[in-house]
């Protein structure tokens, strides 16, 4: 299994919660960091920042590392999960499966999912002032994620204080990429920006055309619509959908027993 992390620019060091389950499961896994994140190259160069050539990154790492259709599975978190879908939709013929955690298939509704049901559960007062400060363009201000933390990302990242959030969290995320990140999502997980390269990214439409057995899998808590991706599931004609009751977007922390449970079993039956 070929694990794409979130971000994008994150690193792969928040999934080092798979260090605790996998081996014992006897499942093989590469961990891999994108261009552009800590542990890889990071050139200066804002074309390289698509969609596109993310895809064709992966597959660049599937070559070199020889992986087939006979053992390949991709699995891909968050904003890997677009990059994951992406690439299935391109080169299907090399995956035995796919996995999408966290990850819907349309970012518009993504963004309507924040919108119309997080924010309005937000201090509606503290909401203004998050809003206040990315209108002006002040999100490096230290008052714009202490806001994030207290408000958002506590309930719907990781449902745990920030201060007990595990180390390869706070290391992948003090590592991000803040030239990838922003271009491409925005300042911030609650939803994509609308000037942001991934803010129109819909492949819902798309998702019957990939055929390899696919887990979808989504949390009660998550950032993202966890009706949407148990409907994502029902879209692949070989879907099947975890979800993960207590978890949020970094449910693999937050609903871990559930979690690794249901991949491992999903791996199993391939």
């Amino acid at each position: 299994m070929l694990l794409l992390h979130g971000g994008p620019g994150a690193t792969h060091e928040y999934l080092e919660a798979f260090d605790s389950y996998l081996p014992a499961a006897e499942v093989e896994y590469y961990y891999y960091d994108q261009l552009g994140s800590a542990w890889s190259d990071q050139p200066e160069e804002p074309t390289l920042w698509e969609l596109d050539r993310f895809v064709d990154e992966v597959e660049q790492v599937r070559r070199a590392l020889g992986l087939d259709s006979d053992s390949f599975v991709l699995f891909g978190h968050s904003w890997g999960g677009i990059l994951a879908i992406e690439y299935a939709l391109r080169y299907q013929e090399h995956l035995r499966a796919l996995v999408i955690s966290n990850m819907m298939a349309d970012v518009p509704a993504y963004n309507a999912y924040a919108e119309q049901v997080l924010m309005p559960e937000m201090d509606q007062d503290k909401l203004a002032e998050i809003k206040a400060l990315e209108a002006a363009g002040d999100t490096e201000n230290p008052r714009y994620m202490e806001l994030l933390n207290e408000q958002h990302y506590v309930h719907h990242v990781l449902r745990m204080p920030v201060e007990e959030w595990p180390n390869p969290v706070q290391r992948a995320l003090a590592a991000i990429n803040p030239a990838i990140y922003v271009s491409m999502q925005g300042p911030s997980e609650l939803g994509i920006t609308t000037d942001a390269k991934l803010a129109q990214w819909n492949r819902f439409a798309d998702l019957a055309s990939i055929t390899v057995p696919t887990l979808v899998i989504g949390a009660r808590y998550d950032t993202m619509d966890p009706a949407h991706m148990e409907q994502m599931a029902e879209q692949l004609p070989a879907g099947e959908y975890l979800h993960c009751p207590t978890g949020s977007h970094l449910a693999m922390y937050d609903d871990q027993k559930t979690y690794f449970t249901g991949l491992i079993n999903f791996l199993r039956k391939l």
